[in-house]
């Protein structure tokens, strides 16, 4: 279960600006980043054209239902997917184990340069994340507790 964390406005503008700054760098049509529970949390460049609900919901269910089969193979997480359509191309990726980070783009991109600067913008989300989670002073923002699974918790009661 993730800690909860608060969002403040600053934040939110960072975050919103990286997601900005990623779009024009990869050159793609549309930027999401999406918590695990299929909450859209910021967006850029067309993303108006989709179903952002919808995409957000199906995202984190697939990302979900890969984590999954991941476990089935002996695999800890898959933390990068990709589908390649014939005109646009979709790469996600989990962030700091906590938000998902959807690329949307077509051929005058391509799936190296969005894989360069998703690394690159995925550093960033990961301070800012860690910064908030810092900042709200929650329980469970303690870095001892940082470290503890989901699978840790489980593996207490079987």
């Amino acid at each position: 279960m993730a800690v909860p964390t608060i969002m403040k406005e600053n934040h939110f503008q960072i975050m919103s600006d990286i997601c900005a700054s990623l779009c024009r760098d990869a050159n793609a049509r549309a930027i999401y980043v999406i918590d695990k529970n299929g909450q859209l949390i910021a967006t850029a460049g067309e993303s108006e054209r989709f179903d952002s609900t919808a995409m957000a919901s199906l995202v984190a269910g697939e990302m979900a239902a890969t984590g999954g089969l991941a476990k089935l193979i002996g695999e800890k997480d898959f933390n990068v997917l990709f589908h390649e359509g014939v005109n646009d191309h979709v790469h996600i990726s989990l962030v700091a184990n906590r938000v998902i980070l959807v690329v949307i783009f077509d051929n005058r991109s391509s799936l190296g340069l969005v894989r360069l600067r998703v690394k690159r913008v995925s550093a960033e989300l990961t301070e800012i994340f860690e910064r908030m989670l810092h900042e709200s002073g929650l329980p469970g923002a303690n870095p001892v507790f940082s470290e503890i699974t989901e699978q840790d918790i489980d593996s207490l009661f079987e």
